[in-house]
């Protein structure tokens, strides 16, 4: 072989392999997640039981601002705290620094609990929702089973040591899914680089938030750290980028500096090397299927789902999108009926499906226009 040829090759095959192989990340457990396809990217024993520490607190958050979306709560309403939640503020752990007995709101809470990190904020929102913090806890247990967060349980409301408050990187993620999805307006909290609290009996206290990707204009917004000292350092984070987000969660991280650099190594392979591409908008992406005997010539499906596809950027070029259906579909055809199906393929490989519905009622035309045209079809074989 001509050695100027083999060398090519060589570099051909290299860069190829390099371009498309999994980033090595240094961690104990770490997942990436397309936020619109749920296609998980990659993955490093992703169902490794760890401890949440801080991460811990996005489900805190869920909580309250489920019951802020559904009125019954508001962000002026406020809490007493209580000697609990103080002494937490007294006891070396991240803190608001709230004092006994201080009425606090909500939304000065929530900003303490999301970007101070508070461990006092927590079990003060805790108490003021809930009676105590174990009541909160079975709340917050309730709606991890409800989402689908299949091997988590929480023992209390902000992560402190407790063998019992446990999670994977797997469940964080989808925790992290729900809640951007679900309070887009209040997530924007999780953006906010710092916090301010007037402390009573003092002066001010400003904290800076601890997610390092916030500070790197690349797009992030999100989520949470978190430090235990038999876990080390964790993470989950997000990057939206145009229209694409990815979610990463990771825990096992060596340093801050680790956790903070591993991650963006990973939400940047994965814009990198991977694409994402909305085929249908629930109820909104039309498609035209041919009728037999309607009024209409064509009828419009949709589908009940949004339906995404995550692909390497390498297999593009092979993504079909297919409709499948018995037609033309004979009249009458009423609205919300099933009629057919959007296939999505690599090349030969199924990738997903999903059900087309008709968006509208078809009539059947009338007895002497169907014979004629019955007629016509078995002539001219044209519908």
């Amino acid at each position: 072989m001509n050695k100027l040829l083999a060398i090519s090759l060589f570099f051909l095959i290299f860069f190829s392999n390099s371009l498309f192989a999994s980033p090595s990340i240094v961690a104990k457990t770490a997942i990436l997640v397309d936020f619109d396809s749920d296609e998980i990217l990659y993955e490093l024993e992703p169902d490794m039981q760890i401890y949440p520490a801080s991460m811990t607190k996005i489900m805190t958050s869920i909580i309250v601002f489920d019951l802020l979306k559904n009125n019954k709560l508001s962000l002026d309403d406020k809490f007493v705290v209580s000697e609990k939640a103080w002494r937490l503020s007294q006891s070396g752990y991240s803190s608001m620094f709230i004092m006994i007995n201080d009425e606090v709101t909500v939304e000065d809470l929530l900003k303490g609990i999301i970007i101070a990190s508070g461990n006092d904020a927590c079990v003060a929102i805790a108490e003021g929702i809930a009676g105590t913090e174990e009541n909160f806890a079975d709340m917050m247990n309730e709606k991890a089973g409800e989402i689908g967060m299949l091997n988590s349980n929480f023992t209390n409301s902000s992560g402190i040591n407790d063998p019992d408050n446990y999670s994977t990187v797997r469940d964080i993620a989808i925790m992290s899914k729900y809640l951007i999805k679900n309070f887009p307006d209040l997530y924007k909290m999780y953006a906010e680089k710092e916090f301010t609290w007037d402390k009573t009996g003092g002066d001010p206290i400003k904290q800076g938030n601890r997610n390092g990707l916030l500070y790197k204009n690349i797009g992030a917004d999100g989520i949470k750290t978190g430090y235990l000292a038999v876990e080390k350092y964790s993470l989950a984070s997000t990057i939206k980028k145009d229209t694409r987000r990815l979610i990463s969660v990771g825990s096992g991280f060596q340093t801050k500096r680790s956790r903070t650099s591993e991650s963006i190594k990973l939400l940047s392979w994965g814009f990198r090397n991977t694409d994402t591409f909305q085929i249908s908008k629930k109820g909104e992406t039309k498609f035209n299927l041919e009728t037999w005997l309607g009024r209409k010539r064509t009828v419009e499906g949709v589908t009940k789902e949004d339906l995404f596809i995550t692909l390497k950027k390498k297999d593009v070029r092979n993504f079909k999108v297919f409709l499948e259906y018995t037609g033309p579909i004979k009249a009458p055809i009423e609205k919300g009926q099933e009629i057919g199906k959007i296939k999505i393929f690599k090349s030969e490989e199924l990738l997903t499906s999903a059900k087309l519905f008709a968006l509208e009622d078809i009539k059947k035309i009338n007895f002497f226009k169907s014979v004629f045209t019955s007629i016509n079809y078995m002539i001219w074989g044209d519908v």
